[in-house]
């Protein structure tokens, strides 16, 4: 069941995209995908249910979001390039707690891109937990930006794509809207998971050859 806290944020939701349109969809996207933790599993639904009542393009709902995401994702990519990992964590160490976040976080995310690579980028977008901070370890190790910015909007747009039409189906009843979240959620994070699968499958075999 669906808090009646969560309700109410996403009648509020409601109202704040009917007064801001996909400038609002894409401003709330940018602050999820930036440092500043705000789940777009609440963001983007109201957005597409507003699509179905007809106020609102689904596709454009969908590439504002995209697009959000994106541009937030290339803040985060230049500011840890600009300022490196050492100084990084170190302001967050200090200031993190008040975005909600601690170095623990960032390390998972640091983590996860180092062991996975360029591809990370795409699939950490299709995972809780490491979807708001996989563009920090990219700007870190200065992964091309053309490979960045196409690999961040294929993530983005598959999740944006999920979200807006959860939104469009089962926005009307909001117990409906929780389950299709949660099992399309998992659903793809096990996809991100097969992807890395084969894409380690795949750098392993090159080796093996050369």
């Amino acid at each position: 069941m669906i808090s009646e806290n969560l309700a109410g944020i996403l009648g509020k939701l409601l109202g704040f995209f009917e007064a801001t349109g996909y400038f609002g969809v894409f401003f709330l996207m940018f602050i999820e995908s930036s440092f500043i933790p705000f789940p777009s599993e609440v963001a983007v639904p109201p957005a597409g249910y507003l699509a179905s009542q007809g106020k609102l393009s689904i596709w454009l709902v969908v590439i504002s979001a995209t697009l959000g995401s994106l541009f937030g994702a290339l803040f985060n990519y230049y500011l840890a390039m600009k300022l490196g990992r050492p100084l990084v964590f170190r302001l967050l160490r200090r200031w993190g707690k008040f975005f909600f976040l601690s170095e623990k976080h960032l390390a998972r995310a640091d983590i996860f891109w180092q062991k996975h690579g360029h591809i990370s980028t795409f699939t950490g977008r299709l995972i809780p937990g490491v979807r708001q901070l996989i563009s920090i370890p990219a700007g870190f190790s200065r992964m091309p930006l053309k490979l960045f910015v196409a690999f961040t909007t294929l993530g983005a747009f598959i999740w944006c794509s999920f979200l807006a039409f959860c939104g469009y189906f089962f926005g009307k009843e909001k117990e409906l809207l929780e389950k299709a979240l949660s099992q399309g959620s998992k659903g793809l994070l096990i996809f991100a998971l097969v992807i890395l699968g084969g894409y380690a499958f795949f750098v392993l075999k090159r080796k093996k050859v050369f």
